[in-house]
């Protein structure tokens, strides 16, 4: 199993509706600009197979993961498509077991402090704050205070290059893009373009701490 040691403060580039077709271009596009963690989320056709061809072009050092995973049957279907990590909107034990039971990394979605630590207890590996628009900075500060200064903690939704400072200082260690950065139809240029902001961003405020 990875470790998320490797992967200091990662975006994480969530592709909602992602062809298979189109996979290739668009995960060039974001490993050139730096981006190593990439999630296809499930509830759209074709997820799988769009994990299978991000796999055929990603570097060594990149994750390819499944997002949306409900059941330990998608826990089951993403491992047999090679995928490496597991996010969930949700916090459902029985799906984080069974991930770290496949050998790949949990991001489950949490909202309160009893559902982090819950999923803590599962053996998720990161804590997918979800949404972000119900999660500000204030409330990231009063999660991180009750938290192991080691846990993981990504908010997700509404993230924008201009609004990670704040959830940052408040003691976010990454995040998961999706909109922003993209949606169906969206061509390579442009997502590698939005991914440079990004990681601009990403560089400006780990210089900052």
């Amino acid at each position: 199993m990875h470790s998320l040691d490797n992967y200091p403060f990662p975006l994480v580039a969530i592709l909602r509706g992602l062809t298979p077709p189109e996979a290739p271009a668009i995960g060039r596009a974001l490993f050139e600009s730096g981006f190593r963690l990439i999630e296809v989320p499930l509830n759209r056709p074709g997820a799988l197979d769009a994990i299978k061809a991000l796999r055929t072009v990603a570097p060594d050092d990149a994750l390819i993961g499944a997002g949306t995973v409900l059941t330990r049957g998608d826990v089951d279907a993403v491992a047999a498509a090679c995928g490496q990590f597991v996010v969930s909107p949700n916090c459902e034990p029985d799906v984080i077991r069974q991930t770290v039971k496949c050998g790949m990394l949990s991001f489950p979605g949490v909202a309160t402090p009893t559902e982090a630590f819950r999923a803590l207890e599962a053996g998720a590996h990161a804590l997918k704050l979800f949404p972000a628009e119900m999660i500000p900075p204030a409330v990231v500060k009063a999660l991180r205070s009750v938290l192991s200064e080691k846990t993981h903690l990504w908010p997700v939704g509404g993230i924008t290059p201009a609004n990670m400072g704040a959830f940052v200082d408040a003691g976010a260690t990454g995040f998961g893009i999706g909109g922003q950065l993209y949606r169906p139809g969206t061509d390579a240029a442009a997502v590698k373009r939005s991914a440079e902001a990004f990681m601009q961003a990403r560089g400006a405020l780990m210089q900052k701490s």
